[in-house]
């Protein structure tokens, strides 16, 4: 489909954006990506090879993937059309589609670029399924979440997908370095407060060059700006994180799992990024109850009252005094003892009992409220655990049809040696790395 800006020619004459202005016009340029536009990248080999097939670019916003799919329709001998998924429909794919047709009858192809293609239905990426099958299209699909969750298989099994990666540090210098040949004039930056501006943009190119623009307009004559002069000016940017998406789940796995390998300076680290983003305290709360059953359990029972007490702190406190309250549990739980033999009992008990079905427990161990039941020897030969040594009578309780079983394997060692070893541990490694 045109863009009526580019067909009236708009898009030259008239005000454009820095991050637009600054795009890369060759594979060469693009930064950030070396993996993918490198000499020895995907997209370079594929490019070389003359032969491109359909493509799905995954990456966070910024980095590089509406760029990459313009440069790529100027290098193959392709018919380039462009739509977004937030502003078309079914009508729409059939227009391109009847297009490409066109296009193949004459012995051309189509490049059709589809951006946040991620928005379009299950049934609106079925449409695809023909026309990529067929040759109809080289289908190239930008989209910020996870394909594996966004995607049909269906799809995905006809396209590679090639992951953007956020910008690094030098990757965004170098943005700013383009910007400032373009407009030919530096940025009022201390040298300081130019770190802090990538650092600002989160990984994302054009933020960077958005928050440049911002710092330009901004600036009186002669004036520079530090590093807190800068998050006045621009404040600050929002962490890239959707928290119904996969900054949430990457966020909360590297929360759980630090947790999980007692390291709780990197378990506090984790926390505080959710917060900072924006998560509600209370699913971090209901997350770190979980943690305190599924990874310290029997190790350490008072990590459960001690996440508790911390989820009910909370919501009597608030925010931020709340939130401290959360943060000792985050510590707590990272220095405790582990053990999973309760959480592991539980699921072999479960699949035991899905896979053994209605089986009868012994009758020793059943009440005999009738005559018939005593009858049926309901109860007979029963022992009394309380009357037996340590009141432990050893006598069988399983269905015979079952046998004995062992879900349950306790933990080995107490408490306090767990905790000790563990700070033993910790005063070890810190002292190796120089009391970092």
């Amino acid at each position: 489909m045109s863009d009526l800006f580019a067909a009236s020619g708009l898009d030259k004459s008239g005000p454009r954006p820095l991050a637009d202005r600054v795009r890369p016009t060759t594979l060469g340029e693009v930064s950030g990506q070396e993996h993918l536009t490198g000499p020895d990248g995907a997209l370079t080999r594929l490019v070389a090879s003359g032969s491109l097939g359909s493509l799905i670019f995954w990456g966070p916003p910024g980095t590089g993937k509406t760029t990459v799919a313009r440069l790529l329709a100027g290098l193959v001998d392709l018919g380039f059309e462009q739509i977004s998924a937030i502003f078309s429909g079914v009508a729409d794919l059939k227009k391109v589609f009847e297009a490409a047709r066109g296009r193949r009858l004459g012995g051309k192809g189509t490049l059709l670029f589809v951006d946040e293609i991620h928005r379009f239905n299950r049934a609106q990426q079925d449409a695809f399924l023909p026309v990529m099958e067929d040759g109809t299209i080289t289908l190239i699909g930008a989209t910020t979440e996870n394909p594996s969750f966004a995607l049909n298989a269906a799809l995905l099994s006809r396209a590679r997908v090639l992951t953007f990666k956020s910008l690094d540090e030098p990757a965004l210098l170098f943005l700013l370095g383009r910007a400032e040949l373009l407009e030919n004039r530096e940025l009022p930056l201390t040298p300081e407060a130019r770190l802090a501006l990538a650092r600002f943009a989160d990984g994302d190119g054009r933020a960077v060059l958005t928050l440049a623009e911002e710092t330009w307009r901004a600036a009186k004559p002669d004036e520079i700006f530090d590093e807190a002069g800068l998050s006045e000016v621009i404040q600050r940017r929002a962490p890239i994180y959707d928290k119904a998406q996969d900054g949430h789940y990457n966020l909360i796995s590297a929360l759980h799992k630090t947790i999980r390998g007692s390291d709780p300076d990197a378990a506090l680290y984790y926390f505080a990024r959710m917060l900072d983003a924006g998560e509600d305290p209370r699913f971090l709360a209901r997350r770190l109850v979980r943690m305190a059953v599924e990874d310290i359990g029997l190790a350490d029972p008072q990590a459960l009252v001690h996440a508790r007490a911390a989820a009910e702190t909370y919501e009597q406190l608030g925010s931020p005094e709340g939130e401290l309250a959360l943060a000792n549990t985050v510590i707590y739980l990272a220095t405790a003892p582990k053990s999973n033999a309760a959480y592991m009992a539980y699921k072999a008990a479960v699949r035991a009992a899905k896979q053994g079905g209605s089986l009868m427990p012994p009758k020793t161990i059943l009440n005999a409220p009738t005559k018939l039941m005593k009858e049926e020897g309901y109860g007979e030969d029963y022992f009394y655990d309380h009357d037996a040594p340590d009141a432990f009578s050893g006598q069988n309780y399983w269905p015979d049809a079952l046998g004995r079983q062992q879900f349950y394997d306790p933990p080995e060692r107490g408490f306090e040696r767990e905790i000790r070893k563990r700070l033993e541990y910790w005063a070890k490694l810190r002292a190796e790395r120089g009391g970092e």
